[in-house]
């Protein structure tokens, strides 16, 4: 009879061995689909986008001019405003719509100004909250979008993007490009 239970104890152990592999394997399967219906996204720092903000105004204020820098997520979302002294008071609504559009189409906005000027793109120009004015660029990490910086005061949308890269430039040490 020892042998017996013993023989019968190994049974029971083997079979709950294999319904404890089974139901792993069958647990497995949707934990892999739950995964796979999640993202992941990066966004900067609230720090260093305040930082990335207010090194884009100087880049400006060293050139004289007098703007607005907004830093937007990658989703739009303001995460950081600085307005120069002597700014105009459209530079607030202008540098967040600029950076708005550019992680809204994926596109610095200096580049978006000639590709929306006349023919089947220039419907673009009436969306609501776009604007096709240089000065807003994306930023990129690993060919990644993770937010856009816009610019608005300097005399031109070009002087506009060339403070927004340089605010970017000086930050890169901190990303991983």
């Amino acid at each position: 009879m020892l042998n017996f239970e013993t023989t019968a104890t190994r049974t029971v152990a083997r079979s709950l061995a294999a319904a404890a592999v089974a139901a792993g394997l069958l647990a497995a399967a949707p934990r892999a689909e739950a995964e796979e219906a999640l993202v992941a996204f990066e966004v900067l720092t609230p720090e260093l986008a305040d930082e990335l903000a207010s090194n884009s105004m100087l880049a400006c204020r060293e050139q004289g001019f007098m703007v607005g820098v907004a830093v937007v997520d990658r989703f739009g979302v303001l995460q950081a405003f600085v307005r120069d002294r002597f700014a105009g008071p459209h530079t607030p609504d202008t540098a967040t719509r600029k950076a708005w559009t550019a992680v809204s189409f994926r596109t610095d906005t200096v580049e978006l100004v000639g590709a929306t000027a006349e023919g089947p793109q220039s419907g673009a120009r009436d969306i609501p909250g776009a604007l096709m004015l240089g000065g807003g660029t994306q930023i990129l990490v690993q060919g990644r979008l993770v937010g856009a910086v816009g610019v608005s005061g300097a005399p031109s949308g070009e002087d506009d993007h060339a403070c927004a890269e340089a605010g970017i430039a000086s930050i890169e040490d901190r990303l991983p490009f």
